[in-house]
């Protein structure tokens, strides 16, 4: 199935050459980011498919969306899912580590997405490829913060999902620059199970919370409604 385009309602992504290929916190993280500060720029950190640049396409204007991924063959794939897309002449990615980026690059962004390596354990796989897409080690969470002081504008957002456990790392380091915590979306798999995920956005702006929760099933198959109105614009079959 990995082999095949993945087809959502208004472009298809190939996926054949990332490590990682497309799942629910990408989805869930790409619908759920606000747009209501009418981002101009919007940046996805780690694009891999550029899947997260894409979904920001369909859903705002924004004249500049561009995307960073270190390793070659995800850029490369990123790059022709973009050009095959509706939105083209809005969307460029680089190839690039972030930290190269940040030297390089003066823009600020008004968007700032990334679905980041959070796998913490000791262990890695056989493939070096996955393990760049796959653990912290690749992109450390105080890396990803020090990048997003840099490149987010004034009144820009920047959103992020990590594992429930990880919450509490990432709100310290992002309050050591001043980074504070608007809103937060814990994702639970089924009313009985743990909180799995968390949505972060984070922005310049001290203000109370938002904290909201999600369950994606009832049970197999049956999705929730509040579900299906977060990603229906996206997956063929919601």
């Amino acid at each position: 199935m990995s082999q095949k385009p993945f087809r959502f309602k208004a472009f298809e992504v190939s996926q054949d050459r990332c490590a990682m290929k497309i799942g629910t916190d990408a989805v869930l993280l790409g619908a759920w980011s606000s747009i209501s500060n009418n981002p101009c720029s919007v940046l996805d950190i780690g694009s891999g498919t550029g899947i997260l640049a894409l979904m920001l396409a369909q859903r705002c204007q924004a004249n500049l969306i561009d995307a960073i991924e270190i390793d070659e063959d995800a850029f490369e794939q990123c790059v022709s899912n973009f050009e095959n897309s509706p939105w083209a002449d809005r969307l460029f990615c680089y190839h690039a580590a972030l930290n190269e980026f940040v030297e390089e690059i003066e823009d600020q962004y008004d968007l700032i997405i990334s679905n980041p390596p959070f796998y913490c354990e000791d262990y890695k796989t056989g493939s070096s490829q996955r393990n760049v897409a796959r653990f912290t080690d690749a992109l450390p969470f105080k890396h990803l913060i020090d990048g997003v002081t840099k490149l987010l504008s004034e009144n820009g957002v920047f959103t992020t999902v990590v594992p429930y456990k990880e919450e509490n790392k990432l709100r310290l380091l992002a309050s050591e620059v001043n980074l504070y915590v608007n809103r937060i979306l814990h994702i639970k798999g089924s009313p009985s199970s743990e909180i799995k995920r968390s949505l972060i956005e984070f922005s310049f702006r001290e203000c109370e919370t938002l904290i909201n929760e999600l369950i994606i099933e009832t049970s197999r198959h049956q999705y929730t409604n509040d579900y299906i109105n977060l990603t229906k614009d996206f997956y063929l079959k919601m």
